[in-house]
C-alpha cells in the first residue's frame, strides 16, 4: 500500500484536469481584467497631470486610491470567498468592478479630482476581490505541486491585460491636444469597461464551476511534517495560528515591497520618458504598452524557467537583475537607461504570482484566510508612488533609486526567508 502510494507522489503532476479547463480559462480571463484596470491607473496619472494641473506627488494619490483598497478590501473579500465561495466572490468583485467605472460619469461631470479617486477606490474594491478569490482559485484547479505553474500562466494573461490597458488609455484618452478640464474620453471609456464587465459577470452566472478539493490541504502526516502543527514530540499537536507561519509573514513583506516598486515604478514611467526621452504623451504611453509586453514575455519565460530552475530561486535572480536596471535608469543615460527601464518589467514579471504561490504553501484550511491577506499587502503600492513623487517634481530619474530598496528585500526572500518552518 505505501510503495502505491509513494509511486503516485512521485509520479509527474499534471498542469491541470481536464474537468477544470472551462473553469481555469475563464479565471485566467479576470487576471487580464484587472490588470487593464491597474495600467489605467498609470495613464490616468499623466492625463490628470494635464488637464486637472496636479502636480507628479499629488498624482501619486491615483495609485493610493487603487493600492489602498487593496488594504481595506482584502480581508473582507476573504470572508465573503469562505462563506459563499468561489464563484460569488468573483461575481462581487466583477460587480464592484463595474459600478466604480460607471461612477466616472459624476466624477468627469463634476471635473473633481477627489470625486475620480472615490470612483478608482470603489473599481479598485472590486479588482482586490477579483485578486483575493483569483489566486487560491486557480491553485485549486489542480495539483499543489504545479500551482506555481498555474499561476505564472493565469499572470501572463495579466501581462496581456497590461498591455491592452496603457494602449486603450493612449488611444482614447492621451491622443491629442489636452483641454483644460476635458474629461469626455474619460467618461466614454469607462462606461464602455463598465459596461462589458457587467456583461462578464451576467456570462459568468451560466459557468458551471466542478467541485474543487483545496490544492493546499495535505494529509495530516504531510502538515506535520510541513510544520503546520506546532507542539514538542509526546504533545497533542496543535494547529499553527497563521502569524506563525514565518514563510507567510515573510511573503507578506515581500509582496508590500513588490507592490510598491511595481506601483512607483509604473507611475512615472510616462513621465519618464517625456521629461528624459523627450517623447510625446501619446508616444511615451506607447512605449508603457512595450512594458507591459516584456512583462507578458517575462511570465511566460518563468513559467518555462520554472521546470528547471526552483521558484525561489528564479525569484531571487530576477530580483537582482531589478537591482542593476534601477541603477543604470537612474543615472540618465539616455536610451541604456530607457531600456535599462523597460527591462525592469521583465524582470518584475514572476514576483507577484510567486511569491504569492510561496507564501501559501502548505497552509491547509488557512489558504483562503492567508490568500485574502496577502492581496492586501498590495497597500504598498499605495504609498511607494507618492514617495517617488516628491524626488520626480524634482528629478524623475533619480526617483528610481527608490524601488531598490525592494528588489534588495524581495531578493532575501528569494533567498533564504520563503523557507518552511
Amino acid at each position: 500500500m505505501q510503495s502505491v502510494a509513494a509511486a503516485i507522489n512521485s509520479a509527474k503532476p499534471t498542469f491541470t484536469e481536464r474537468k477544470y479547463i472551462p473553469t481555469l480559462i475563464f479565471v485566467s480571463s479576470l487576471f487580464m481584467l484587472w490588470a487593464i484596470a491597474i495600467t489605467m491607473g498609470d495613464v490616468l496619472n499623466k492625463h490628470f497631470q494635464n488637464v486637472l494641473n496636479v502636480s507628479k506627488a499629488q498624482s501619486g494619490l491615483v495609485q493610493f486610491s487603487i493600492f489602498g483598497a487593496y488594504a481595506v478590501m482584502g480581508i473582507p473579500a476573504g470572508l465573503f470567498m469562505k462563506r459563499f465561495g468561489y464563484k460569488n466572490g468573483v461575481l462581487l468583485g466583477l460587480g464592484l468592478y463595474a459600478l466604480g467605472a460607471f461612477l466616472f460619469v459624476p466624477a468627469a461631470n463634476g471635473g473633481s479630482f477627489d470625486f475620480f479617486r472615490g470612483a478608482l477606490f470603489v473599481l479598485a474594491c472590486g479588482l482586490a476581490t477579483l485578486e483575493a478569490v483569483a489566486h487560491p482559485f486557480m491553485a485549486a484547479l489542480g495539483d499543489q505541486r504545479t500551482s506555481d505553474q498555474r499561476l505564472n500562466f493565469a499572470q501572463s494573461f495579466n501581462g496581456l491585460g497590461a498591455v491592452v490597458g496603457p494602449l486603450l488609455g493612449s488611444y482614447f484618452i492621451l491622443n491629442g491636444a489636452h483641454v483644460q478640464g476635458d474629461l469626455s474620453s474619460v467618461k466614454t471609456l469607462y462606461v464602455a469597461i463598465g459596461s462589458v464587465i457587467l456583461a462578464i459577470a451576467v456570462a459568468f452566472t451560466f459557468v458551471k464551476v466542478p467541485a474543487l478539493q483545496d490544492a493546499h490541504a495535505a494529509p495530516a502526516s504531510a502538515e506535520t511534517e510541513a510544520g503546520f502543527y506546532s507542539g514538542t514530540a509526546g504533545e497533542v499537536p496543535r494547529a499553527k495560528k497563521l502569524l506563525q507561519h514565518r514563510h507567510f509573514v515573510w511573503a507578506w513583506v515581500a509582496q508590500f515591497l513588490n507592490a510598491a516598486a511595481q506601483g512607483g515604478t509604473w507611475a512615472y514611467f510616462i513621465n519618464y520618458g517625456v521629461e528624459e526621452m523627450r517623447f510625446t504623451d501619446q508616444a511615451a504611453a506607447g512605449y508603457f504598452s512595450l512594458f507591459m509586453v516584456l512583462m507578458m514575455t517575462g511570465r511566460f519565460v518563468g513559467t518555462f524557467l520554472m521546470r528547471y530552475v526552483a521558484p525561489n530561486k528564479l525569484l531571487a535572480a530576477f530580483a537582482l537583475a531589478n537591482v542593476l536596471m534601477c541603477l543604470i535608469v537612474a543615472q540618465s543615460w539616455g536610451w541604456p537607461s530607457f531600456v535599462a527601464l523597460l527591462l525592469i518589467n521583465f524582470f518584475f514579471s514572476i514576483m507577484f504570482p510567486t511569491i504569492f504561490s510561496l507564501g501559501i504553501k502548505d497552509l491547509g484550511p488557512q489558504t483562503q484566510q492567508a490568500s485574502s491577506i496577502l492581496v492586501m499587502a498590495v497597500a504598498g503600492g499605495a504609498v511607494f508612488p507618492y514617495f517617488m513623487g516628491k524626488i520626480a517634481n524634482h528629478d524623475i530619474a533619480a526617483a528610481y533609486y527608490l524601488p531598490i530598496v525592494c528588489y534588495v528585500g524581495i531578493f532575501l526572500f528569494g533567498a533564504r526567508l520563503y523557507r518552511l518552518r
